[in-house]
């Protein structure tokens, strides 16, 4: 073993499993396939199996019948997580709530429109969101990567990390606003079941190319920060008597 030369300290090396090395973070994200494989159960659960219940209720048992169901679909879930002993997230509560509302709002107005119409301009009040977060250069997608990843603080503070947010945002802003805008026309132009069916395939498409171009770019954020040459192992310390 070599002794180091007087006049110089060798930095710590990272232990195993820390995820840093040489001062810099380094990670990475699990591959697409897997969370494509953990999205889809609830992409299925809370969008096309709400959809497909509320048409199926709306041809069988009329506009009530279907503001019912889509509210017994909500409960329903979460009732069976309660029985089966699994959590029930904050979000699925605040669907039950938004669901139990546009329900009764469509039944006291007696328009299936008004029950669409509400989480269309929720969706426009988003994209908004997201937008009116680039200026304040407080990105709004990096909050939402925050609060889903678990990556370390240190990462965020990047200058390079930032920017990319900020352009993300500016990404999920036009997706959402694309989605408000064919909801809204299609809402007012065509019959509820092209709306339901048509809207949807609309939708899922934008969101699908909006998650691509997002997690593509942050693997490619990632991979060339994980690229950057670390700090120098070797700092000079003062000599004692010096």
């Amino acid at each position: 073993m070599t002794a180091e030369p007087p006049g110089l300290v060798r930095a710590p090396k990272p232990q195993d499993g820390q995820g840093h090395a040489g001062g810099h973070h380094i990670f990475e994200l699990p591959r697409v396939t897997a969370l494509l494989m953990h999205a889809l159960p609830r992409f299925i659960e809370g969008v096309i199996a709400p959809v497909a219940v509320f048409y199926a209720a709306l041809m069988l048992l009329g506009l009530n019948g279907a503001l019912i169901a889509a509210v017994a679909w909500v409960y329903g879930g979460i009732v069976y997580r309660y029985v089966r002993g699994h959590p029930v997230s904050g979000m699925l509560m605040l669907a039950a709530v938004g669901v139990t509302v546009r329900a009764g709002l469509a039944a006291a107005t007696h328009s299936a429109v008004i029950y669409f119409l509400q989480p269309t301009l929720g969706t426009l009040a988003v994209s908004m969101a997201f937008l009116a977060s680039v200026p304040l250069r407080r990105p709004l997608a990096m909050k939402l990567a925050k609060d889903m990843a678990p990556i370390p603080d240190a990462f965020y503070k990047h200058e390079r990390v930032h920017r990319f947010f900020l352009r993300i945002s500016l990404l999920w802003s036009g997706v959402l606003l694309t989605n408000a805008a064919v909801s809204l026309w299609m809402l007012f132009n065509e019959s509820i079941g092209m709306y339901l069916w048509i809207r949807t395939g609309i939708v899922a498409g934008l969101g699908a190319i909006g998650i691509a171009v997002s997690v593509w770019g942050f693997k490619r954020l990632v991979r060339r920060l994980n690229g950057e040459p670390p700090p120098a192992p070797l700092a000079i310390a003062p000599a004692v008597g010096a």
